[in-house]
């Protein structure tokens, strides 16, 4: 089966088989980045929006514990 007929599949998978396919894909792919670990400017910029309001106000966000609490909570931890 080529790439071409592989992709034209995935829509019509259902979604434990596409689960099945991104944990294979994920396991191929390893710890490496797919981009090659670089950022776009897009990211760039948004990231250097994020320190500039950081260095502004540093008690604004919310504290690590705090975040991961919510997403524990949403995952029903």
């Amino acid at each position: 089966m080529s790439k071409t007929e592989i992709i034209a599949e995935l829509p019509n998978l259902k979604r434990e088989e596409l689960e099945e396919v991104q944990a294979k894909l994920d396991e191929l792919a390893g710890e490496g980045w797919c981009d090659r670990g670089e950022l776009s400017e897009a990211d760039k910029a948004q990231l250097d929006l994020s320190l500039a309001r950081y260095a502004k106000n540093p008690n604004a966000g919310s504290s690590w514990e705090d975040v991961k609490a919510r997403i524990q909570s949403k995952l029903g931890r």
